[in-house]
Formats: C-alpha cells, structure tokens, sequence
C-alpha cells in the first residue's frame, strides 16, 4: 500500500453526495463503498501471505475446505455450494491444484455421475501451513478489536441473509 492519504476519500464523497442533493443515500453510498475499499485493503493482505505459497485465496479456500471433510474428499457439485462459487470457479481452482499435487479426482464410488476431489498429503501440508500463516499474519492481527468483530458478524450475516446468502 502507499502513503496514506491526507483524508479520507469516502468522507469526501459522501459530503459531496450531499452537497448534490443526494442526502438521503449519502451514508449508505459511504458504508457500501467503505466496505468495498475494506475487501481489497484484506485481499492485499491474504494475498501477501499466500503468493510465496504459490496459493490464491480461492485455491486455499479450496484446500481448506477439503482438509476439514471428514474423508479429505468432497463431491465438486458440494465444493461449488460450500464455498459459494459457480461450477466453473471450482473446476478451475481443482485443475490448478491438481498440476500442482495437491488435490485429485477420484470417481464417486456409489454415483457414477459425481466426481470427488480428494487432498493429496502435499495439499493436506500446504493446507496447514497456509492456515497457520493466515491465523498470524492476518486473521490474528485483523485490526478490529473483539467487539468489532461481533459487530460485524452480527451486521454483516443479517444483511446476507436478507439478500438470500442463506437461510436460518
């Protein structure tokens, strides 16, 4: 990241969003927009964490998933649901960690139609130490106090929820 700016830009927009008569969409515009700017500001991070591991966060998503299946295998119809992602995201981030050593495919052994990807020991390995760097390096060391992060959990999954992210 660079210097810090003198102040915020997002304060300035939202003053400005006022200013063009847009008041009563100024502060929604502000924390939607802070909100984008707080995901890549945490993106850069995790990045900076699993680039030297040779990982993405999509291709750790995947490997952390898979260590924490009971068998270290998953359907990829499951994969895709779990993590959120369309079909075609996982397929890609499997052939990626599949080259490397770290997942493989294996037929289901009662549904011939689905395809199972299955840790590797490497990707197993690589799993745990990712996750390791991440509880220190990022996770560990978020910059928001407890109550924050409660706060946010609370805020953020209600507003999932109502958008249709999932169901109580």
């Amino acid at each position: 990241m660079g210097a810090p700016l003198p102040r915020d830009p997002i304060a300035d927009a939202q003053r400005n969003w006022e200013r063009h008569g847009w008041g009563d969409v100024a502060a929604p515009m502000a924390a939607i927009t802070a909100i984008m700017r707080t995901q890549q500001i945490l993106i850069a991070r995790i990045e900076d964490v699993l680039k030297p591991l040779g990982l993405t966060f999509a291709r750790y998503e995947m490997l952390a998933l898979l260590s924490f299946a009971r068998t270290g295998a998953l359907p990829m119809s499951k994969a895709s649901a779990l993590l959120q992602v369309h079909p075609t995201s996982v397929t890609n981030a499997v052939d990626r960690l599949e080259k490397a050593g770290y997942v493989s495919r294996a037929p289901h052994p009662t549904d011939g139609r689905t395809t199972l990807i299955e840790l590797t020991p490497e990707g197993r390995a690589l799993a745990e130490k990712a996750t390791a760097a991440l509880n220190a390096e990022v996770f560990g060391r978020s910059g928001f106090t407890g109550d924050d992060v409660e706060s946010l959990i609370r805020i953020l999954a209600d507003f999932r929820r109502q958008a249709g992210d999932f169901a109580d």
